[in-house]
């Protein structure tokens, strides 16, 4: 297994961490025996750093009743404070205090604020006292580390990691969303501001390790007989130095040995360039069905009405390269669900964008499309549910 030294704090971490979002289901509850199982085989191999969330049913307590087993001293424990579920102060402290019961420990070592969308969900958590919580957990040591899980595009990413002196930080970040969310311009801001940078969803969900198009998964397949699509994926995001720990969602043993074994390959050597190339000409195929053809790069911001444009554009683009519902989603979440709206509809028509895009892209013509595509009848009834939910 290699390692990496949280540049903050000097913490020696494992590249691959342990994602427990995905454990396996007995019914309605959690496989404990078959997670405990690949779990351990997890640690055997030198994995030190599991990843859960208050939010994820089950996982807490599991992970908990787990680590028990007089391994807690082993790993980092990484959880997460739901930011929307907050209301008043004493809902921080009651929160932390109910994570630290389920997890059957007095200490978390990773605490990340779970989705943090912008600096005005930021400024809100400031007014309830965030930042005073915060510095009193860490000199009582209840809390190691400090940082925050991202949903959003380049711009606001960096606008966060400048608002607060983190430990760490977490983005979605993969061989297809380079230029998509936090993206390569991010993950260099973060690493050259001294943040562990910690890299989730690395095969989107597993859609880049089983459902790749059939033209996609054959070329790597010919240059790779001995390589899953799964394995690309990883050795693409290793060979990175910027990367510190990757997430995975493991919930077979197969997976565990897969991934625990890539992880113990020299960094320097995980692709060369000719599998660099091969894996270009994989992504264009898993682009070709894009319907927008923006790169990402992020010049047509800001926009003075505060559209995220890229982030409009990539989502709108996930519904015919990934499906409706991932593009959806994804809309919702990196775009509607904030204290500002993002979303294509707020756009003004100004125009100034375009002056900027070096694609030369009919910016308002194509937000249009996103608006007229995306929010719908059903879009609105969600958007309203939602945001029903957090004032509750």
């Amino acid at each position: 297994m290699n390692y990496v030294v949280n540049p903050k704090t000097n913490d020696t971490l494992s590249i691959l961490g342990y994602g427990c979002l995905r454990f396996t289901k007995k019914g309605t509850s959690i496989d404990q025996a078959k997670a405990e199982s690949e779990m351990s085989a997890a640690i055997e191999r030198g994995v030190n750093y599991f990843d859960t969330a208050y939010i994820y049913p089950g996982n807490e307590v599991t992970l908990g009743k787990f680590l028990s087993k007089g391994l807690r001293g082993k790993v980092n424990i990484a959880t997460k404070l739901p930011h929307y579920l907050l209301h008043k102060t004493e809902d921080i402290e009651r929160i932390f205090s109910e994570e630290l019961q389920r997890l059957q420990t007095d200490h978390i070592d990773y605490y990340l604020m779970h989705m943090l969308p912008g600096i005005p969900t930021w400024e809100r958590l400031c007014n309830l006292g965030i930042r005073e919580w915060i510095a009193s957990k860490k000199k009582s040591g209840q809390i190691r580390n400090v940082g925050f899980s991202f949903h959003g595009g380049t711009h606001s990413f960096i606008s966060l990691v400048d608002a607060y002196p983190w430990d760490f930080c977490q983005i979605q970040y993969n061989y297809m969303d380079e230029y998509a969310q936090a993206g390569v311009g991010g993950l260099q801001y973060a690493a050259e501001k001294g943040l562990l940078v910690v890299i989730m969803e690395p095969l989107k969900g597993g859609r880049l390790a089983n459902n790749l198009p059939k033209a996609a998964k054959k070329m790597l397949q010919a240059a790779h007989p001995d390589w899953s699509p799964a394995e690309w994926g990883l050795r693409w995001l290793w060979r990175q130095k910027e990367v510190g720990v990757v997430l995975s969602g493991m919930n077979a043993l197969e997976q565990v040995l897969e991934n625990t074994r890539i992880a113990s390959f020299p960094r320097e050597n995980l692709l060369s360039e000719k599998e660099l190339a091969v894996l270009d000409k994989a992504k264009k195929i898993i682009d070709s069905a894009a319907k927008i053809n923006c790169t990402g790069c992020g010049y047509c911001m800001p926009c003075p009405a505060g559209v995220d444009i890229p982030v409009c554009f990539r989502c709108y683009n996930d519904l015919y390269t990934e499906s409706r519902y991932i593009g959806f989603k994804e809309y919702l979440m990196c775009t509607t669900l904030k204290a500002k709206p993002t979303s294509a509809s707020v756009c003004v028509k100004c125009g100034r964008c375009e002056t900027r895009c070096p694609q030369k892209l009919p910016i308002r013509k194509e937000l249009e499309r996103v608006r007229k595509k995306i929010e719908t009848p059903l879009y609105s009834l969600i958007k309203k549910g939602a945001k029903l939910f957090y004032k509750f």
